[in-house]
């Protein structure tokens, strides 16, 4: 494209990238950056505003820009590039909108430290920024464990020939992810939050159903059903790979639930009558009733980790546990469970959990 435009500047920054801005033609003494590269398909139309006095913000995803802003090669090209897919497999159902959501952050925390180097980074580069994130331990294990998933991806279209995070160690030796809650934390939390509260019935759902977050904020009235002469919930979990989960409703669950049951709608909802469209929205309130009974550095995933250890101190073999929280295989000795009967393991695992003063 012809770039001799009246009013166009094009400006070299120090990190190497090209910026683009327009004098205003009424008012010279104002520059307008444009958001677009020349490639880009509305960089005409975004000049042309510009040399009116109009910033306009083009078409396209924020990768799309961003992949505009970059210089290919780079390795925050690549890391546009890679977003860029994970996209489409959100929209196909394949990939999780939560880690999804977690890597946008984990690769523009990247772009700031080298996005600009070539996408060729050796690997003591990235121990260096594992290192560098050692105060929060998961965070560091996150960034690498994002670059590594994003260097075998390019791998694997020929965008470079070798992965530089392969063999690189964690730093969080503890293995454990988000603390069980103990029977005093849940007695806590209770005593804070009585029957009859949101954050109560939020609490006995996550720990008489052991769902995660996710599919906290959908379940409701419409997914019960009986069977046997057993009342009973049933759901598919958000999580990719998760097994379909049916496990009978104990009291407790029963009549916290009794509360708010609405067909149609979700068992928990906002103060305002609103539903959680989110599971950060649900995460962010939970997190202040935690706080609210003095629980800090606690989370709702923690609570289906402290059902997962309360099942196993009940006598609970692996496979009753996996079939309440819906895994399809045991860590320990990678069996598939997809042929076991997991509603009559569920129902056995669900009597043990009802033993438990609530």
């Amino acid at each position: 494209m012809k770039l001799d435009l009246p009013g166009l500047m094009i400006e070299k920054m120090r990190s190497g990238t090209i910026r683009y801005r327009v004098i205003q033609e009424s008012r010279p003494y104002k520059r307008i950056r444009l958001q677009v590269d020349p490639d880009h398909k509305e960089f005409l139309e975004c000049y042309h505003a510009a040399r009116a006095g109009i910033s306009i913000k083009p078409e396209g995803t924020a990768n799309e820009q961003g992949l505009q802003r970059t210089i290919k090669g780079s390795v925050a090209w690549l890391t546009y590039k890679h977003l860029e897919a994970l996209e489409k497999l959100v929209e196909a159902g394949i990939f999780s909108p939560l880690t999804l959501k977690k890597r946008v952050g984990l690769f523009k925390r990247l772009r700031k430290i080298c996005g600009q180097y070539p996408m060729e980074m050796p690997t003591s580069e990235i121990i260096k920024i594992r290192d560098d994130l050692a105060a929060k331990p998961a965070t560091a294990d996150s960034m690498v464990e994002a670059i590594r998933s994003m260097f075998r991806w390019a791998c694997e279209r020929d965008y470079c020939d070798f992965n530089p995070a392969i063999g690189i160690s964690t730093i969080d030796r503890s293995g454990g992810g988000a603390k069980a809650w103990t029977l005093d934390d849940l007695a806590k939390f209770r005593k804070r939050h009585p029957p009859g509260t949101t954050a109560y019935l939020a609490l006995t759902l996550f720990m008489f159903t052991a769902c995660r977050i996710s599919d906290a904020i959908k379940l409701g009235l419409d997914d019960e059903f009986e069977r046997g002469g057993v009342h009973a919930i049933g759901w598919q979990p958000k999580k990719k790979g998760s097994a379909y989960i049916e496990i009978p409703m104990l009291p407790p669950l029963i009549n916290a639930t009794r509360a708010t049951a609405k067909s149609g709608s979700p068992y928990i909802i906002s103060a305002y009558g609103k539903i959680y469209r989110t599971p950060d929205a649900l995460g962010q309130r939970f997190r202040k009733w935690c706080d609210q009974a003095g629980l800090y550095n606690l989370s709702s995933h923690g609570i289906r980790k402290a059902a997962g250890h309360l099942l196993a101190q009940a006598g609970c073999s692996q496979y009753q546990i996996m079939a309440i929280h819906g895994h399809t295989q045991a860590k320990t000795s990678e069996v598939y469970t997809k042929g076991v009967e997991r509603w009559s393991l569920s129902t056995d695992a669900m009597a043990s959990l009802g033993k438990i003063e609530w």
